[in-house]
């Protein structure tokens, strides 16, 4: 009896990964690509961050003389990825044209465009998107205020320029919020650390309606 001869088995990707189309063979950002390992891949994408996250890099430059390019490279994508990005290179003086027909472009095909202007933040941001691929959403969500201090100092930092220390030393010196919203200009820069131009932050912003 002839035994069938084992098949090697294709080796498997590293989920730790960044999956780089060979396409982008010769793109300085691979050099920029050091905290984290690559490797080439047959992919749709130019880069792939993750299961669900891919991006696509563009020269201005080569925008430029061929237009049509990222248009053909995005439907390629089809529907495969949840975040699409496109890692957009700064390279041209007169961009502001190009970037606003790239942001139109990316409103309707659902992706996101990043700028960069060097190589080495390419590969950081390249880095930073793979590395943030299990990370929880904990790590950016806003913090709830647990007691009625808390509360207070939330509700009074709301304008710009007015800290906590702001806040704790507007309530010791009229005791309740009310007070405070109703005290004058000339009463307010009596708080130590509170100068012309942040009771004028504070006034404008408690007396002006409420939007709902």
């Amino acid at each position: 009896v002839v035994q069938p001869t084992p098949q090697a088995l294709p080796a498997r990707k590293s989920a730790s990964s960044i999956l780089v189309s060979p396409r982008q063979k010769g793109n300085p950002i691979l050099n920029s690509i050091k905290s984290l390992p690559w490797e080439y891949s047959d992919i749709p994408a130019d880069f792939v961050l993750g299961q669900t996250t891919c991006a696509l890099f563009l020269s201005l430059k080569y925008h430029r003389l061929h237009p049509e390019y990222i248009y053909s490279r995005i439907r390629q994508l089809g529907q495969k990825y949840l975040l699409r990005l496109v890692l957009v290179m700064v390279d041209i003086e007169n961009h502001q044209d190009p970037l606003k027909e790239l942001s139109k472009t990316s409103l309707i095909n659902n992706v996101t465009l990043i700028l960069t202007w060097s190589a080495n933040e390419a590969g950081r941001y390249l880095e930073l998107f793979k590395s943030c691929e299990n990370a929880a959403p904990t790590g950016i969500k806003a913090q709830k205020a647990a007691t009625f201090a808390d509360n207070l100092v939330e509700f009074i930092t709301v304008p710009r320029s007015i800290n906590k220390t702001d806040a704790v030393g507007l309530v010791s010196n009229f005791g309740s919020v009310r007070t405070s919203v109703n005290a004058r200009p000339e009463d307010l820069s009596h708080i130590a650390g509170w100068g012309d131009k942040k009771v004028k932050m504070w006034c404008q912003s408690v007396r002006e309606p409420f939007r709902v």
